[in-house]
């Protein structure tokens, strides 16, 4: 093997102490926690000891550094380990371990950014593979720099879907610079794991995805050290560490037992930190250290102040499909700074993100239909600033990776998601490709940027917001074409609505977004000749909603709106509109959405059959005009 050295007796020996004492940590911060999970802290503490202290090239002074390597823990539930190797190389002191879980404390239950070493956060079972894909993406590709990086995924969780489309990912795009460890415990939550210790299974299932596949003793520190070895020397495929490990190892008459799972040991603890402590050899300081990184090779990356190369340019009464004109943005953010990319599931000249496959294939991420990969993938190279992802797909197929997204909320992301074909206005394709909860599901999510542009201006101007808005942004495109109603030079703003038509005689607001605002502007022309003049608003931004601007226009006409939405009633712009003004008096809001099953039809006929389209606006602004 290349250049291999077997470990000193005394480097091994120092390495199986360190174990131990992250063994210690586990118990004691648990215990006065009074809640954890210190038996699937045990498990990996080796995995931890040669890892923190042997493998992994990082800074302590400046954990997130760009050139350090990355480690995801998967089974975020075994952060107080994580914690620990951290606080006995050095970040922070090890008497902080006993503030775990207090609410004052960023030491939390599971690992969150709040934390200076924390990338992203975990805890939900199955995402963190696609993340460090998405990190070791950006290492091979975009930083072509030294670092790499680490995962380790629980037993249990590799039963997750997620893991398997993450695997696949890593091997089709051969990330040499991943590796994965596979903590085999044998016991889950519950009960057993569907395959217990057959690691061989594991092994099959895992070369079979192309990876590189290596079965352990994943408490034997020699093996792990050779193992991680043979990962950084293996060329054109990622690693799969499969370690064979015993759950709550070194913890006597517990070690491997069932009904052990998420609870600290309580009368126990004492007895088992006792017995671990008779087992370290190297009672004084140990010499192990944690080492720097082989070159400060990451590239330096700016990803401020990013702009549309040209305004748009467009025509009044021009029909264009705001999916269009996404694609048109996308190529002039990226052509205003080579860190913006963009990455699809397989729908890329549906959403147009095609373009800028064609205008730099570089900065294109196929990630095929795996919706859950392609989300954890976005977050993983959004990591340390690197890139600005933007993720496109079918608004409906968003869904699927709901827990992704809310997860990288919780990581304090900076991802963008474009969502196409919503509502029933995509017609005859059907309600399994009708995105119509994704602005609920959007909304739902802490801290997110809701985009609704009602035309191609207003899209090309969206994306250029979204690529400069911290947080989670979600852009919704629609499928039919609409009318540009925007001039070039309008200006756009986050949280700051539109006045299209109005007049001092007024009598009602009319409120929509994307195809529906296209409906209440051809619905105002129609209330005009019935000597019913309408104001239209067009929000902009669904969250942050311009509460201000909405409230005053709509107690300007009398206290009378009509909202309609391409979306089910529940969680969308109407809730939005309804919740800005349930405080306020004399304002009543009538709320047009759909409101049962759609089915498959022309795009117009749909917008009728279902009450959305100009013709009901026009009604519902009589009914309220009237009473």
């Amino acid at each position: 093997m290349s250049n291999y050295h077997k470990l000193e007796s005394k480097v091994a020996q120092e390495l199986r102490d360190i174990a131990n004492k992250l063994r210690i940590h586990s118990v004691l911060s648990t215990q006065a926690a009074k809640s954890g999970h210190p038996t699937s802290c045990s498990s990996i503490a080796e995995i931890m000891s040669v890892l923190f202290f042997h493998t992994m090239r990082y800074k302590v002074s400046n954990p997130k550094d760009p050139s350090s390597d990355r480690f995801v823990l998967s089974k975020g539930h075994a952060a107080p380990i994580l914690y620990a190797a951290w606080a006995e190389a050095g970040l922070f002191p090890v008497e902080d371990l006993l503030n775990l879980r207090k609410v004052d404390s960023d030491l939390e239950g599971h690992p969150t950014p709040r934390l200076n070493f924390i990338d992203v956060g975990t805890g939900s079972l199955g995402q963190g593979l696609s993340i460090a894909g998405g990190m070791a993406f950006v290492g091979k590709y975009y930083d072509k720099a030294n670092y790499r990086t680490y995962c380790l995924v629980g037993d249990g969780e590799s039963a997750e879907g997620s893991i398997w489309e993450s695997i696949h990912f890593a091997s089709y795009y051969k990330l040499d610079n991943l590796c994965v460890i596979f903590d085999v415990n044998r016991l889950g939550q519950s009960q057993e794991t569907s395959m217990g210790h057959d690691v061989d299974t594991y092994r099959k299932r895992l070369e079979a995805f192309g990876m590189n596949a290596i079965v352990i003793d994943g408490h034997n520190v020699e093996d792990l050290v050779k193992a991680f070895h043979t990962a950084a020397n293996t060329k054109g495929k990622p690693t799969a560490i499969i370690a064979k490990t015993l759950k709550g190892k070194n913890f006597p008459e517990i070690e491997d037992k069932d009904s052990w799972h998420g609870k600290p040991l309580g009368a126990e603890s004492n007895r088992v930190v006792e017995h671990l402590k008779s087992l370290i050899v190297n009672q004084g300081a140990l010499q192990v250290r944690p080492q720097k990184p082989l070159k400060d090779d990451a590239p330096a990356v700016d990803i401020t102040n990013i702009t549309l190369t040209s305004p748009p340019n467009y025509k009044i009464g021009d029909n264009i499909a705001t999916r269009v004109a996404y694609g048109t943005a996308l190529v002039k953010i990226a052509q205003s700074n080579k860190h913006v990319i963009a990455l699809d599931g397989d729908m890329k000249n549906s959403t147009f993100s095609e373009n800028l496959l064609k205008f730099d294939s570089a900065r294109y991420i196929e990630c095929f239909i795996a919706e859950q990969s392609l989300v954890g993938t976005a977050i993983g190279a959004a990591c340390r600033d690197r890139t600005v992802p933007f993720v496109s797909t079918f608004a409906c197929f968003l869904t699927r990776a709901f827990d992704q997204i809310r997860m990288g909320a919780i990581s304090q992301t900076n991802v963008n998601f474009v969502g196409s074909h919503c509502g029933v206005s995509i017609g005859e394709d059907g309600p399994s490709q009708m995105g119509l909860e994704d602005l609920a599901m959007f909304r739902a999510v802490y801290g997110s940027t809701i985009f609704y542009p009602a035309d191609a201006v207003a899209t090309e101007r969206a994306i250029e917001l979204a690529a400069n808005t911290k947080g989670i942004t979600f852009t919704r495109v629609n499928r039919p074409t609409t009318a540009v109603i925007y001039p070039n030079n309008q200006v756009f703003q986050v949280g700051k609505a539109n006045v299209i038509k109005s007049t001092p005689k007024d009598k009602i607001v009319l409120i929509g977004g994307g195809v529906t605002l296209q409906e209440s502007l051809a619905a105002a022309k129609e209330l005009a000749k019935h000597g019913i003049p309408a104001r239209v608003i067009d929000p902009f931004t669904v969250k942050p909603l311009d509460s201000e601007t909405i409230i005053s226009n709509i107690k300007a006409v009398g206290g009378k709106c009509v909202v309609t939405e391409d979306h089910y009633y529940e969680g969308g712009l109407g809730d939005a509109v309804n919740a800005a003004v349930a405080l306020e008096k004399d304002i009543v809001v009538k709320h047009l959405a759909i409101g049962e099953l759609p089915r498959s039809g022309p795009p117009n006929v749909l917008l009728d059959l279902y009450g959305i389209s100009a013709k009901h606006i026009v009604q519902a602004a009589q009914d309220l005009v009237k009473s």
